[in-house]
């Protein structure tokens, strides 16, 4: 083969060997392979570094949405526990509110059926037109602290009427009424009269019920016994006080049946009827007093409390 070069416009010309061409041409192949082997390796060499680091960058990110789901769960659940422990609060008060409830409408003596605290007040009305809003766990929850500030006001509320009622309910049962026997009559009045063993004009702080000996003297209202024993024109004899000012006084009994500080309900049996001390017969003396001084018994004996 005859390879011609020319330089500075001459012509030169080389004789190359058939072997000698096929070496450069065999160079040049491995040349040419080399550099595309080379290239092959540092892009498969460069594909697994970036697929290392897309796998890391995956990986690292399923770490921490996974950390962030936890805390969330975590999260959900104290929020949960939170909102059960208020909630629980809230049936305590509700249940108090109920019982409540029920003591006041006995004490106000309200129709029960009216005031059913055991069932929820019945409601209605038609179905609102338009898109109905959803509710929002924050209008949830707002809800919630609502009900929970108007439970709170009410209650002490409610606590101050019951206190009110039971106070009433109290001086209502407290309050001399109705008769002190439970058989007999009205055999002498309040006031001024002609005393029986002197025949002169007198005044007479109670009033007499006479009867049959032994019979019961009872209670006119609820109260403390203060006074038992014997006294000058009384015989035996019980002091009871009342409260607010007011004591009432049994003379003349065969027998006292309560002792000091006992206490005693209206209606209770205290003595029974005999005709001890100053007496002409079986009968009971009755007096009421309001801040010591005796007052006419007549109107209490009326009332029937």
């Amino acid at each position: 083969m005859e390879l011609i070069l020319i330089t500075n416009n001459k012509p030169r010309r080389f004789q190359i060997r058939r072997i000698g061409m096929a070496m450069v041409l065999l160079a040049a192949l491995v040349v040419t392979a080399g550099t595309m082997g080379a290239g092959i390796y540092f892009g498969h060499a460069m594909g697994r570094v970036e697929s290392v680091r897309a796998v890391d960058f995956w990986k690292n990110a399923l770490v921490g949405q996974r950390e962030a789901i936890v805390d969330a769960r975590r999260s959900a659940e104290d929020h949960l526990d939170a909102l059960a422990l208020r909630l629980g609060r809230l049936q305590a008060h509700m249940t108090r509110l109920d019982a409540l409830g029920l003591r006041l409408t006995k004490m106000a003596k309200l129709d029960a059926g009216e005031f059913d605290f055991s069932h929820p007040p019945a409601v209605g009305g038609p179905m609102a037109d338009g898109v109905v809003a959803a509710n929002t766990v924050p209008d949830f929850l707002n809800d919630i602290e609502q009900l929970a500030h108007t439970l709170n006001d009410r209650i002490p509320k409610l606590e101050v009427i019951e206190e009110v009622l039971l106070d009433r309910h109290l001086q209502t049962r407290s309050r001399p009424a109705g008769r002190p026997i439970e058989r007999g009559w009205l055999s002498s009045h309040f006031g001024f009269r002609t005393d029986p063993f002197t025949g002169k004009r007198a005044y007479h702080e109670g009033v007499d019920f006479a009867g049959k000996a032994g019979s019961g003297v009872v209670a006119v209202a609820a109260g403390i016994v203060t006074r038992v024993g014997h006294q000058r024109g009384f015989g035996r004899f019980l002091e009871i006080n009342h409260g607010n000012g007011l004591v009432t006084r049994y003379g003349h009994n065969r027998e006292v049946l309560v002792e000091v500080g006992e206490t005693v309900q209206k209606g209770k049996r205290i003595a029974l009827m005999g005709s001890t001390g100053r007496s002409t017969g079986p009968h009971l003396h009755f007096e009421v007093l309001r801040n010591g001084k005796a007052i006419n018994p007549t109107r209490f004996i009326r009332s029937r409390g």
